[in-house]
């Protein structure tokens, strides 16, 4: 899902949507009447539209495997739970409380999957390690580390690719002229990647302390602050879940 940064939710504090997103996450513990929920997300994935600028297309492809979570955790407790069964002529037990149960815990996955998919497709990771330095005072050394690290992951796939065409090219051909790829094939270049991976991360590391990444004050550029934005979505969400708690 490719980033948006142009948008309400966007211009909004890093530090302060992660604040909200742990909040969230914490308080939907708290809800078990599944209408609201749905309730509660259905207004979540109205305003990830509007207020975060997130295309439908992209929403609900990143929103697929919390879906698809959801799913297994309603049927599993519809079909193991045990209760009132709400239709006897069927060749399987489905039971009223575990159709309520599992539908609670099924809401709950898609609220908190929601909040996870906006955050990250409004925050960036460079302003999002900054705001953190900044304002929860995390140590830089960890901070830089982390968008390091961040950095080499995007380029897992790529290396990826390169690797397995290497190993294409000295692997026995099929009848049709294609190259033969089995466990052992796709073994071979997990390790090679492996080994490609624990060199790169020498070298950040190095290259990092030849920096002065140490401990100690430093400047930062581009700071992030703190504004009117912020304060209304603190209070629109807190607003919204004390809310949703109450009616629960």
């Amino acid at each position: 899902m490719r980033l948006v940064s142009a948008s309400f939710l966007g211009a909004c504090n890093p530090a302060v949507k992660l604040a909200v997103l742990t909040l969230c996450s914490a308080g939907v513990l708290f809800l078990t009447d599944p209408a609201v929920l749905a309730a509660l997300c259905a207004a979540l994935l109205l305003a990830v539209v509007l207020a975060g600028r997130v295309p439908p297309r992209d929403l609900a492809r990143a929103m697929v495997p919390f879906l698809a979570f959801g799913v297994g955790t309603l049927l599993v407790n519809a079909l193991a739970r045990p209760g009132t069964l709400l239709w006897p002529d069927l060749p399987v037990r489905v039971t009223a409380e575990g159709v309520r149960i599992g539908a609670m815990l099924a809401l709950r996955t898609l609220v908190i999957g929601t909040t996870a998919v906006v955050f990250a497709a409004t925050t960036p990771p460079q302003r999002l390690l900054t705001s953190l330095v900044e304002h929860a005072r995390v140590p830089p050394r960890v901070a830089f580390a982390l968008l390091a690290g961040h950095r080499m992951l995007q380029t897992l796939p790529e290396q990826w690719t390169t690797i397995r065409r290497a190993h294409a090219v000295r692997a026995p051909l099929r009848r049709d002229g294609r190259a033969r790829f089995g466990p052992r094939e796709y073994a071979r270049c997990a390790f090679a990647l492996l080994v490609t991976s624990i060199r790169a991360g020498e070298r950040v590391a190095f290259a990092l302390e030849s920096r002065g990444l140490a401990d100690g004050p430093r400047t930062i550029w581009r700071p992030t602050s703190l504004g009117v934005r912020d304060v209304a979505l603190v209070g629109v969400v807190l607003g919204a879940l004390g809310v949703a708690i109450g009616l629960s």
